[in-house]
């Protein structure tokens, strides 16, 4: 298989046309014509996933967040993202991104698939696109209600992360929920006109937890809320190449550390 095989078995599930404007998704670095040995699946197109994929023989990287998002000037190894570009093309290794296409995605984007993990019955997308279904984020509920603080910590235990940041607790159940994988805070007027007690989002800032009123904002982390979107792309994969199996990165590690938390 070559590079474009790979990228038009991603494409004719995500297609590039449901990424946002500003998103760079699709073949980043690379030949489409040059040969696939193996794919690795992985959040972020880092030196060590790079690395990573050279040991195991893959000689194409598939991730969420695209290495280049900005454009860059000069390739130079001034930086990480500079030598981790540089490292890919000297072994041949292509760098493929499905970012906010797949987040747009119906049924099993990444929104939808955290609302799922969380129990929550989906009722429409939070910010619908031109197309029937696409879009950024989703509106779901509970079964029944919840006290917030049960809510946290579902949220919490399901996504597996050490802490959340949260605004206070104003309201006294959650019974609707508004989810954006990733940087939401742009949402958060929508979120509210949603009906929503609770959003889930990540990279909120200062004053969105000052501003806000009845709905509460949860901050669970951009990595936790996407590093599931390994497990989406590489079952996509999986289920359309025959001549080798995928494997997903073991580099998966989150950029964003805490101290003080006892580890």
């Amino acid at each position: 298989m070559k590079v474009k095989d790979i990228a038009q078995i991603l494409e004719q599930n995500i297609p590039l046309s449901w990424q946002e404007s500003y998103d760079n998704a699709g073949l980043v670095v690379g030949d489409p014509e040059a040969e696939v040995e193996g794919v690795l699946v992985a959040l972020d197109a880092t030196e060590e996933v790079i690395r990573e994929a050279v040991e195991v023989g893959a000689t194409m990287v598939v991730t969420h967040h695209p290495i280049i998002f900005l454009p860059i000037k000069r390739l130079v190894g001034a930086n990480r993202q500079q030598r981790a570009i540089a490292l890919a093309m000297r072994n041949g290794v292509a760098l493929y991104a499905a970012h906010t296409n797949l987040d747009s995605a119906p049924t099993y984007g990444l929104s939808h698939h955290l609302a799922s993990l969380l129990g929550l019955e989906v009722e429409r997308v939070l910010e619908p696109s031109k197309e029937e279904g696409v879009g950024i984020g989703v509106v779901a509920h509970f079964a029944e209600p919840m006290e917030p603080c049960a809510a946290l910590a579902l949220i919490k235990e399901r996504l597996g992360a050490k802490v959340l940041r949260h605004s206070t607790l104003r309201t006294e159940k959650v019974a609707k929920v508004a989810i954006c994988t990733g940087s939401g805070g742009s949402l958060i007027a929508t979120a509210e006109a949603a009906g929503a007690d609770l959003y889930l989002s990540a990279d909120f800032k200062y004053h969105d937890f000052v501003d806000a009123d009845r709905m509460i904002l949860v901050d669970a982390g951009h990595f936790e809320t996407e590093i599931f979107a390994i497990d989406i792309l590489f079952d996509i994969l999986s289920k359309k190449i025959s001549t080798f199996a995928p494997r997903k990165s073991a580099c998966a590690e989150n950029p964003m550390h805490f101290y003080g938390l006892g580890q």
